[in-house]
């Protein structure tokens, strides 16, 4: 819990408690490598059921390392082994190294939710499992 913590402040979404909750629930996953702290993904449910990629941050050092990957095919498997046959995760409209990284990752476009996060949009994406 203490690693899950540590990225608390990294996050930026959503307060302490919040967080401690999350990690109880087993929505929070933390990646290492060589004992250093490398990335963070934060599970959310969409209508308290389906599986959502609520934020995936991975620090810079360790970027472009599989982390982002790791993380994603924990949470998958996870996701995929609990029943679900479908992930989902979202980006600004206008963040293209996110968006590319969705792609990459298997996602594809499933939608656009306009007039959210001032104006800009977020861009929704689904990844079958």
């Amino acid at each position: 819990m203490l690693a899950e913590l540590a990225f608390a402040g990294q996050d930026g979404y959503i307060t302490t408690p919040i967080l401690q909750r999350k990690i109880a629930e087993q929505e929070v996953f933390v990646a290492s490598l060589g004992g250093e702290l490398a990335g963070y993904l934060r599970l959310e449910h969409l209508w308290s059921q389906v599986p959502y990629v609520a934020l995936v941050r991975v620090m810079p050092p360790f970027r472009r390392r599989g982390v982002g990957r790791a993380l994603l095919g924990y949470v998958c498997e996870r996701a995929r082994a609990q029943g679900h046959r479908t992930l989902y995760s979202s980006s600004q409209a206008n963040e293209a190294e996110p968006q590319a990284w969705h792609r990459h990752m298997g996602f594809e476009e499933c939608g656009l939710l306009a007039g959210i996060n001032d104006g800009v949009g977020e861009l929704f994406f689904r990844k079958a499992l």
